[in-house]
């Protein structure tokens, strides 16, 4: 009834303070239904929506800018500023980002996708704000677990330097994806159950002042008074920091946060208001499991059992079952992940080899440094970790890992399209960046047998070394075909003449079902399992000379410095006598919606590539 009053943004404003607790709930009530059917982020928005609503009541959208870091606890903002009627297309093609997005609405000042960014982003916006001579409020929303990348703590660093209005929401609710774990978590635990501290008002110093000896009876006080703070509360540490402390609050407790919030735009500096929230709240499937509801995919609301279970292993559970075995089989084998233990698939490892695993937190760069010293140490170290986040330790692989030619292994998941998370978790650039360094093996497997096979091989080097795999089930075509792995070298599938596919990992099995259509229409094909793109297979590229016209490259990645370009530069420099097509992602950032859609959508799905395959070879 309170929700369906809200057309924009400020509406809620209209609405009575007595009856926030219901709009809480019918908030709640509305995102829980809505996701059941979508999929989406809910325990982050659960927990948050109290502290969304107070935010809204406390500021003036788009006027004020609110900046969520990561941004996938957004939806009760999407809510407040009008789009109710999105949410029946959320994270479909075409439809509602997950996320917040500029182009989508005025009220989203900065895309965001990737943790620990915001404070640095509204740092920015301070600064412009003042440059320009503008009077706004605005406000960074950061959560405990973002709070471990070391961005955030460049920007607090930068911060402390402000002395103009600069607010920053720490939304703890002791989680990111999986449990917090670090010494920043230990600190704020210390933080949320401190009993209370000292508080004196500024009225009471101003009388002071007015006394004789005030001046220096105000500076003991406020001396005492920052003693006793750090005695009790920890949160002194922020303001050692050079932020002015708030805190903590009941992240559920709308009009204390309002009235916090309205304290805290008055202060001529950086702030930082802790606000306790509990990630789930209000549905209890999410608050017992709340790693399984960060990002859920369609559920029975009444049980929280996903409506469409996997019936297939994916790649990500055979890494998961491959790593158990290496792991008992070497003792130098440990597992690194940048708290997301349970998405890359290292929980039952962490069970069973908890002295061998490392959760280091949200923090990529030091994942991969850290790693980078445990190898220097006479480990075998495994980093686990998104393509998409992966990105973020681009020179830390180069400086640490590669240039000593350490043996860490990069298990990249979800390489490639992602699907409904959008821009800013396709794990599309991977190949590019990481064929550019020096040291570094690049593999992809064709299917499930062939991951566990590349581990195995990733174990017997003393290099390092990256494979990529993607987001889903595991394919378990061409079971048949399992030759072993050799440094650099393919693996011929099917041997014909005039049209050769070689096919770079995922796209394998894409390169099955062209090859099948092209068949079909009189065509005659070869197929090859690149399998390295760095080293690339020349010998095998040379052999193709003999027997074929065009040779066309697949990939799930950007073609710029991609497995493509790469075949292409050796095919030129080697004057090879047949042509090359590039089948590849285009040159720019792909939305969000179903992977297959998507695919259709940016011409890699295998009818799109057939009429191109024939178009190019008729030409020739």
């Amino acid at each position: 009834m309170y929700l369906e009053q809200i057309q924009k943004e400020n509406d809620i404003k209209k609405i009575d303070a007595a009856h926030y607790d219901e709009l809480a709930q019918e908030i709640r009530d509305f995102l829980i239904q809505k996701i059941s059917v979508t999929g989406g982020h809910l325990g982050a928005n659960l927990g948050c929506v109290e502290l969304t609503m107070a935010l809204h009541l406390a500021l003036n959208l788009p006027e004020d800018k609110i900046i969520w870091d990561v941004g996938h606890q957004s939806y009760t903002h999407k809510l407040l500023t009008g789009r109710r009627e999105g949410f029946d297309t959320l994270r479909t093609f075409g439809g509602m980002s997950g996320f917040p997005k500029r182009s989508e609405s005025p009220c989203d000042p900065f895309n965001t996708g990737h943790s620990s960014t915001s404070i640095s982003a509204g740092l920015g916006m301070v600064k412009a704000r003042d440059l320009k001579g503008e009077n706004y409020s605005v406000v960074s929303v950061i959560g405990d677990g973002a709070l471990t990348g070391g961005m955030a703590f460049e920007a607090i660093n930068n911060a402390a330097k402000l002395n103009t209005n600069f607010i920053i929401v720490l939304n703890d609710n002791n989680m990111s994806i999986s449990e917090n774990v670090g010494g920043i978590s230990k600190y704020l635990n210390g933080i949320r159950s401190a009993q209370g501290y000292l508080t004196f008002k500024e009225d009471i110093y101003h009388r002071l002042l007015d006394t004789k000896h005030g001046e220096s009876l105000v500076q003991g006080i406020k001396h005492v008074k920052k003693n006793v703070k750090r005695m009790m509360v920890p949160g002194a540490y922020f303001e050692d920091l050079g932020l002015l402390y708030m805190g903590p609050v009941d992240g559920h407790d709308i009009i204390t946060m309002r009235r916090m919030l309205t304290e805290a735009k008055k202060v001529d500096g950086p702030v930082l208001l802790h606000v306790l929230t509990h990630k789930g709240k209000g549905y209890a499937p999410a608050e017992r499991h709340p790693a399984r509801f960060h990002g859920a995919e369609p559920f029975d609301i009444e049980t929280g059992l996903p409506s469409h279970p996997r019936t297939k292993a994916s790649y990500t559970d055979i890494f998961s079952t491959v790593m158990l075995k290496m792991a008992a089989r070497k003792k130098d084998v440990v597992a690194i992940t940048a708290a997301m233990p349970d998405g890359v698939g290292l929980k039952r490892f962490r069970n069973v080899y908890p002295d061998r695993f490392f959760d280091v937190g949200i923090a990529e760069q030091h994942a991969v440094t850290f790693a980078a010293g445990l190898a220097a140490g006479g480990l075998h170290p495994v980093v686990a970790v998104y393509s998409s986040f992966l990105q973020r330790a681009y020179d830390q692989i180069i400086h640490d890992v590669c240039l000593q030619n350490l043996p860490v292994v990069f298990a990249v998941d979800r390489a490639g399209l992602v699907g409904s998370d959008g821009e800013t978790h396709q794990g599309i650039f991977d190949l590019s960046y990481m064929t550019s360094i020096p040291n570094l093996t690049v593999m992809a497997p064709k299917n499930k047998w062939e991951l566990s096979d590349m581990l195995k091989f990733a174990f017997d080097m003393q290099s390092p070394v990256a494979i990529r795999y993607p987001r889903g089930e595991a394919y378990d075509g061409l079971a048949e075909w399992r030759a072993p792995i050799e440094m650099g070298k393919s693996e011929s599938i099917y041997e014909e003449e005039d049209i050769c596919l070689v096919a770079f990992g995922s796209m394998v099995k894409t390169a099955v079902e062209v090859r099948k259509k092209l068949k079909e229409k009189g065509y005659a094909c070869s197929l090859v399992n690149a399998r390295f793109a760095k080293p690339v297979d020349e010998e095998m590229l040379k052999s193709l000379e003999k027997d074929h016209k065009l040779v066309v490259t697949l990939e799930e990645n950007v073609e710029q410095g991609g497995f493509g370009e790469a075949v292409l530069e050796i095919c030129v420099n080697r004057n090879l006598s047949f042509d090359v097509l590039n089948i590849a992602l285009p040159d720019m950032y792909v939305e969000h919606g179903n992977v297959d859609i998507l695919k259709q959508e940016i011409g890699v799905d295998p009818d799109s590539i057939t009429k191109r395959i024939i178009s190019r070879y008729v030409g020739l």
